[in-house]
C-alpha cells in the first residue's frame, strides 16, 4: 500500500543552501514540499496563520530568530524537526530540542536520505480500522418473488439450495429467495450460519442435537457433509 509524502517545509537564510535543500526534497519521493522559508519570522507567523508540515528542515543560525528558539515556539506536538547547520557543535542543543536528526552543511544526497528514513521511522502508526460492526437487529430484506420480505433471521433454522435459487425455512415458513446459495452466503452478516453441506447452511443457534452425521433442527435432519465436518466443528467450538 502506497504511503501519501511527507509536507515538508525548508527555513534557512541563505538562498543557495535554501535551493539545495530544496534540490534534495525534490530528488525524494518520500517528501513533498510544502513552503521554503528566509527566516525564523517568517516560519514563526507561518505557523501561527495554521501552517502545517511533517518535517521541518531548519537552519540554526538565522537574524532575529534562531532556528533552535523557533523549535521551542512551536506548538506541541509539532513537526519532526531536522537541524541543518555548519557547525558540529550544535548537537546538544538538537537534543535539547528533541530533534530527529542534525544534518552538517553542505548535506549530501545519501546521509539527507538517512535523515528522511528516521523521520519515517518515528511518524505515528496508521490507526488500526475498527472491525466490522456486528448488525443491531437480526431483521434483514430480502427478495422473495416479486416482494421484498423482511426476515428475522432468528427464526431460520436452515437455508437450503434449490437449482438456482435458495429456501429459507422457519418453523411456520418457507421463502423461496431469488439467489443461489452461495451468493446468499456471502451476504450475511450472521457468524452462527454455517454452511455444512453443499446444499445447506444452518443456523447453529436452532442446533438441537448432532447424531450420526446428521443435524437436528425442530423436525428436520440436516446432513454434514464430509468435506464441512472439519470446518463445522471448528466453526462450532468458537461460537
Amino acid at each position: 500500500m502506497s504511503v501519501a509524502p511527507l509536507a515538508c517545509v525548508i527555513v534557512d537564510d541563505n538562498e543557495i543552501n535554501r535551493l539545495t535543500l530544496e534540490h534534495l526534497v525534490d530528488l525524494s519521493p518520500e517528501l513533498t514540499l510544502t513552503a521554503s522559508l528566509a527566516s525564523g519570522l517568517e516560519a514563526l507567523e507561518f505557523f501561527r496563520q495554521g501552517g502545517h508540515c511533517n518535517l521541518l528542515l531548519l537552519d540554526v543560525e538565522m537574524p532575529m530568530l534562531s532556528g533552535l528558539e523557533l523549535a521551542k515556539l512551536l506548538p506541541r506536538p509539532g513537526p519532526a524537526i531536522v537541524l541543518v547547520t555548519t557547525h558540529r557543535e550544535f548537537a546538544v542543543a538538537a537534543f535539547d530540542i528533541q530533534a530527529v536528526d542534525y544534518l552538517v552543511k553542505p548535506v549530501e544526497f545519501g546521509r539527507f536520505q538517512q535523515a528522511v528514513a528516521r523521520v519515517m521511522a518515528a511518524q505515528p502508526a496508521a490507526p488500526t480500522p475498527p472491525p466490522p460492526a456486528t448488525p443491531a437487529s437480526s431483521e434483514l430484506f430480502v427478495k422473495v418473488g416479486t416482494k421484498t420480505v423482511r426476515v428475522n433471521f432468528d427464526e431460520v433454522l436452515y437455508i437450503e439450495a434449490l437449482s438456482t435459487y435458495s429456501v429459507l425455512v422457519t418453523p411456520t415458513h418457507k421463502h423461496i429467495v431469488y439467489l443461489t446459495l452461495k451468493a446468499l452466503s456471502e451476504r450475511l452478516p450472521f457468524a452462527h450460519f454455517v454452511r455444512v453441506h453443499r446444499s445447506y447452511i444452518v443456523n447453529t443457534r436452532r442446533i438441537e442435537a448432532i447424531e450420526d452425521g446428521l443435524l437436528k433442527l425442530m423436525q428436520y435432519e440436516i446432513p454434514i457433509g464430509k468435506s464441512y465436518q472439519e470446518e463445522f466443528m471448528r466453526r462450532l467450538e468458537s461460537l
